[in-house]
């Protein structure tokens, strides 16, 4: 018999996530920070405090963040229509912790080839952000780009699991010669001003 929902408020270096979980099945992971949209609680939720049950989805976060985790071992169950949505998000649980992908790439696996705009709609949308691992997603050559949270957190999440600066082999494999990575450019030294 499955337990009651439950929601926990996670505090973590980059700010405090709300989860709403059942039993290991994950709902929702909101960020609780001004203006940044939020799902809101089911009615009934019951709030459950630290220390958390070991294998629970918040005692899985604090896990990752204390970089004693690189994946997730929970049931993602998120409220959406799109059958689009769910398989660009399942495709994307599968690039491990340390790697990124293109959003043309990231389009192309889950078969949809072409569509690098849509998939970044369907980040947009995404209602488990870490867990369902939207800050792996970078642009073509290496942007950071296009992060709800903020794009400070997005190069924090991947400092953590060691995908920063980003490197020449990312999970879509090596790029054509000419590939301008993060790590070219946060590497050069800055040409010195030149005195009048």
């Amino acid at each position: 018999m499955a337990g009651p929902v439950e929601y926990s408020d996670v505090s973590t270096p980059i700010g405090v996530f709300r989860m709403v979980y059942q039993d290991s099945n994950l709902r929702v992971v909101d960020l609780l920070e001004n203006g940044v949209r939020q799902s809101g609680v089911p009615p009934g939720a019951v709030r459950r405090k630290a220390p958390y049950p070991d294998g629970s989805p918040p005692r899985q976060l604090q896990e990752y963040f204390r970089n004693r985790r690189r994946s997730f071992e929970i049931r993602v169950d998120p409220d959406t229509p799109s059958s689009f949505d769910r398989k660009v998000w399942t495709t994307l649980c599968s690039i491990p912790a340390g790697q990124t992908v293109t959003y043309g790439e990231l389009a192309r696996r889950s078969g949809f080839p072409g569509a690098a705009r849509a998939v970044g709609g369907a980040m947009a949308r995404n209602p488990m952000p870490i867990v369902i691992p939207c800050h792996r997603v970078v642009g073509e050559g290496g942007s950071i780009t296009g992060f709800g949270l903020g794009l400070w957190r997005k190069r924090w999440l991947l400092d953590l699991e060691g995908a920063w600066p980003i490197r020449s082999r990312s999970a879509e494999g090596p790029r054509p010669h000419g590939q301008q990575t993060l790590d070219i450019r946060t590497d050069r030294p800055r040409a010195r001003a030149s005195r009048a």
